[in-house]
């Protein structure tokens, strides 16, 4: 097979340019490891019609395409894959309906949304098994979440009540627990609120603590739990793509700081989409799939193991970490 050209729509612009840029530098250090792949990246401003321009047009010139980040940008790829008849590999959208709704078009590394919450209440639930309120955010991401680790904790046997955005957490003299799913501003603020509250949650979760970013953006983040794809030594042993200390190295060598999971996530997604399409010599959407949901392995990223019907991701698991003095460490 001659050189496979590697495609990517990130939001390097916008509200999402966080993290888009983080998995532009994690497909980068990638790169620089495979000498057999092009990569062509292009900024969808983190607008959905910019990115399916910028889609299609990608599509017309490479080999593989790899998703966005955000869950409502994934949504709209997988709408255009299906539309062109082409295989997207989703690194940046975990919603459940994401995942499943496109088989045979989009092939998910992540842990789907409704599982995200699961070791911090499974944690919760051996530890302190403490009521716990749920507040999500505006968008279906934290919908989805919330539904996801409501259905979880009543499962455990956790005494459980969930909240929209902008609800008041009402007064009580009991110790409770807090979780939160939203955007990351919208994590930020809840936990702020629920502080400063006259009885405030004993123990607090949170997706936005999941990256590092998190630290500087709360007061005294000590002690809050945060959920994400990945963290440091998360990820097990290495079968396909580089490894982790030696991403962990470039990644630190090139932008000054250690990579949070939307890098690492995006680094993995194209070393299995490109291991699949070596495998089959091939890089049409029905071998591709066949390829990928045949598939059993690991990267730097965890376990890898699609649903072979959906394309939902089965494998992989969240990972579960916990804000200290000297910074996060995983639990």
């Amino acid at each position: 097979m001659t050189a496979l050209t590697i495609g990517a729509c990130l939001s390097l612009s916008g509200k999402h340019a966080r993290f888009g840029t983080q998995a532009r530098f994690g497909l980068e250090i990638w790169r620089t490891a495979n000498d057999a792949v092009d990569l062509v990246i292009e900024d969808d401003q983190s607008d959905p019609a910019v990115l399916q321009a910028s889609l299609r047009r990608l599509s017309d010139r490479c080999d593989i395409l790899l998703g966005p980040y955000s869950t409502q940008l994934m949504r709209k790829a997988g709408d255009v894959a299906a539309e062109i008849d082409r295989l997207i590999w989703n690194h940046g959208g975990s919603g459940d309906d994401v995942e499943a709704a496109h088989p045979g078009h989009v092939v998910s590394v992540l842990t789907p949304t409704s599982r995200y919450a699961e070791p911090f209440l499974r944690h919760l639930a051996s530890t302190e098994a403490l009521p716990i309120r749920i507040v999500h955010g505006k968008g279906s991401f934290g919908r989805q979440v919330a539904s996801g680790a409501e259905e979880i904790a009543r499962s455990l046997g956790i005494d459980t009540t969930r909240y929209s955005p902008g609800d008041d957490l009402p007064q009580t003299g009991k110790a409770w627990a807090l979780f939160c799913a939203g955007a990351f501003e919208e994590d930020i603020e809840t936990i702020t609120r629920a502080r400063a509250m006259p009885t405030p949650p004993q123990t607090v979760c949170a997706v936005a603590a999941g990256v590092r970013e998190f630290g500087q953006a709360l007061d005294n983040p000590c002690g809050v739990y945060g959920v994400g794809q990945w963290f440091p030594g998360t990820g097990g042993a290495v079968e396909l793509g580089i490894g982790e200390l030696d991403f962990l190295a470039a990644y630190q060598g090139l932008t000054g700081v250690l990579p949070d999971y939307p890098a690492v996530q995006a680094a993995a997604a194209a070393t299995i989409a490109t291991h699949c399409a070596m495998a089959v010599g091939d890089t049409r959407r029905a071998a591709l799939w066949t390829t990928a949901a045949e598939l059993e392995t690991t990267t730097l990223f965890g376990d890898f193991k699609i649903d072979p019907n959906t394309g939902v991701q089965l494998g992989h698991q969240a990972a579960l970490i916990r804000w200290e003095l000297d910074g996060p460490t995983a639990v």
